[in-house]
């Protein structure tokens, strides 16, 4: 049986829009102040904070905003391991005699790939730190294939805003960049499909040398990862599962937590960025069920409960 969430959100006026993170609106005050030397004085005291927060800020800024170029040396390769965790265990009885899934195993424990391969991630042009695009569909479906001899991006279901696979530049310095991705897709078995939640990860790329570094392409973990469709005698029957370990991996992670970056943003704002271009619902300031009631209460608002029987934020149901 798939899990029960339960999520709610502060109805606000019309024209008005609901963040959670935004308290509750105080009293409005006035400050009065009757003479002109202290209306001097506040406002050569408000001019020197801003200065000083301008120069303090500004190298960072300058950072930020600046635009690099990404590529690879073609004649380098990456040695790449693949893994995927026995799942039989996380399923229902209704799947555990069906051998395609009970039984899946990575297609290639290893495999070396030419650098074209990973600049299927990287963008045609400039970017800065935060900028999104979409990768090549085409070195995506080769590493895929190492997991798995049949995935498809433009998966069975689509409710019309599943699909696709999205790239952010998180970081760099003079020497590597930061990748972060979201990708969606399925694998397609004779008689049904096994969908991850999604696949994220990192690609990180020596700048100096034109070599990947870092790479790692994996499932979340969560009460359930995956979904599953399996057609019985003409009919499909829907379910879930846990998989503790499905992913792809060429170098070691010590590198992003070694590295100092000269401009970045967090791993949750890149998530953040990435899961915006596929689900609407995200754009909505969802309040957690313990903040609610003291929010209504402050704002005099009425509570609006919707229960869904899946997640909202990817592909496991």
């Amino acid at each position: 049986m798939k899990a029960i969430s339960i999520v709610a959100m502060v109805i606000g006026l019309p024209g008005t829009s609901v963040n959670a993170d935004t308290p509750a609106e105080k009293p409005n005050a006035r400050i009065i102040i009757t003479r002109g030397l202290k209306m001097k004085i506040l406002a050569i005291g408000l001019l020197i904070l801003v200065m000083m927060s301008g120069q303090l800020n500004a190298d960072n800024h300058s950072a930020a905003n600046n635009k690099i170029t990404l590529n690879l040396d073609s004649t380098s390769e990456v040695l790449v391991k693949g893994f995927i965790a026995p799942i039989g265990d996380t399923v229902s009885d209704d799947f555990k005699d069906w051998d395609a899934l009970t039984n899946l195993r990575v297609a290639e424990p290893e495999k070396r790939y030419p650098a074209s391969v990973f600049q299927s991630f990287l963008p045609n042009k400039p970017i800065s730190v935060g900028e999104l695009w979409v990768p090549d569909m085409t070195g995506i479906v080769t590493l895929l294939k190492q997991l798995h001899p049949t995935p498809n991006l433009l998966m069975h279901i689509n409710a019309g805003d599943s699909l696709g696979l999205w790239a952010c530049l998180r970081a760099y310095n003079d020497q590597y960049a930061d990748i972060v991705f979201r990708i969606h897709a399925e694998f397609a078995f004779k008689d049904g499909w096994f969908t991850p939640s999604q696949f994220t990860g990192h690609l990180v790329i020596d700048r100096l040398k034109g070599k990947v570094s870092f790479f790692e392409m994996y499932v979340p973990e969560g009460p359930v990862n995956f979904d599953v469709n399996r057609v019985v005698h003409g009919s499909r029957i829907a379910g879930a599962g846990y998989c503790s370990k499905m992913e792809l991996r060429a170098g070691t992670q010590d590198l992003l937590e070694n590295v100092d970056f000269a401009a970045s943003i967090t791993q949750a704002a890149a998530e953040r960025a990435l899961i915006l271009r596929f689900y609407k619902s995200q754009q909505i300031n969802w309040v957690a069920p313990d903040q609610v009631l003291e929010m209504a209460q402050a704002q005099q608002k009425p509570i609006h409960v919707i229960s869904i029987d899946g997640p909202l934020v990817d592909e496991s149901c």
